[in-house]
């Protein structure tokens, strides 16, 4: 097909030109190469910011691909911020969270990414679950853990298979804690000059997470309840870190809408463990929450899985969000 070169035309790829020069650019300047002092790390959402500013310090500029107040199961990446991934000296990523990222680390990361799930090897979505009593099961999509420690096989739903593994491993502050220690590791690896400075910094996350691991141990030691009612089931490390049980509204994914039948159930466990609170998120609908709150005279409250930090958070962090989990967590199971 010949294309007559047209005024119309020339200045279209010209325009196409100066685009992609832009958004080139804008990549570089804002990953590669923007200080040649530090080591230009990209995030793929907030906890792995969290984790990577707090054992960078000042040696590392962090990106984070996933912005504040959006979901970031469904991020889908732009040029730039592939040009990102292409051009960082480290990309710090959980495989099977974000396909977009995975995709983009496959096509571009080389040997300059480190996967958290290599460091700490992902539950099985039971773990943490609740153990339903009434002869069927939950549509949260996943089998359940009995008392004796045995999964019970349970059918998935359509469109759960993929959500076999829990991806929210950081709200375990002892597992976020060995995260930071590799990550050291790695990053010493890039940068020997500074790695005694990246274990240090390490180590003092490590005795801060400690800290806070210690205050959910005692304030959630002697509660009136352990079953938590939640919109999706994202608290599995919680749960199993802390001896609580997660009842789950919907699975893993919070866009599945929960049949009636779960509703039901959820409900009538609900009553059955006069639960007083309905928990929902921070970046998701509450309106199932309210609905099954309504029903049993509960509130709604939320309990946040840190995916990202909401646009309205200022000044928030991993820690703060994390206190007031707990306080919501106390005051909701009756702790004492």
């Amino acid at each position: 097909m010949n294309i007559r070169s047209t005024p119309r035309v020339l200045a279209a790829a010209s325009s196409a030109l100066l685009a992609l020069g832009a958004v080139t650019a804008c990549s570089s300047d804002e990953v590669a190469g923007a200080d040649p002092q530090r080591v230009d790390v990209v995030a793929a959402f907030y906890p792995l910011q969290f984790v990577s500013e707090r054992v960078g310090g000042d040696a590392v500029t962090v990106v984070n691909l996933a912005k504040p107040g959006a979901e970031p199961h469904d991020l889908e990446l732009n040029p730039g911020q592939v040009g990102q991934v292409s051009e960082a000296e480290l990309v710090v990523y959980l495989k099977g969270f974000q396909p977009a990222v995975d995709e983009a680390v496959e096509q571009n990361g080389g040997d300059r990414v480190f996967d958290v799930t290599t460091v700490q090897p992902l539950l099985d979505a039971a773990a943490g679950g609740h153990d339903h009593d009434h002869g069927h099961e939950g549509e949260d999509g996943h089998s359940h853990e009995g008392e004796d420690g045995h999964e019970e096989e349970k059918a998935e739903p359509a469109g759960e298979k993929d959500a076999a593994k829990d991806p929210h491993v950081w709200l375990d502050p002892t597992r976020l804690a060995t995260i930071a220690d590799k990550l050291a590791e790695r990053l010493g690896t890039a940068d020997p000059d500074r790695a005694a400075d990246y274990t240090a910094r390490a180590t003092t996350l490590r005795t801060e997470l400690e800290k806070l691991d210690a205050e959910f141990t005692q304030g959630l030691k002697t509660c009136q309840r352990r079953e938590i009612v939640v919109s999706h089931t994202a608290f599995g490390y919680l749960t199993e870190r802390y001896q609580l049980e997660q009842i789950g509204i919907s699975g893993l994914s919070p866009e599945n809408e929960p049949s009636p039948q779960r509703l039901a159930e959820v409900t009538e466990e609900a009553r059955e463990h006069k639960a007083t609170t309905i928990f929902f998120e921070t970046l998701v609908s509450p309106k199932v929450a309210e609905t099954i709150a309504k029903e049993v005279g509960a509130k709604t409250a939320v309990l946040d899985p840190i995916e990202g930090l909401s646009a309205d958070n200022t000044g928030g962090d991993y820690f703060s969000v994390m206190r007031s989990n707990l306080e919501t967590l106390r005051t909701a199971l009756g702790c004492s």
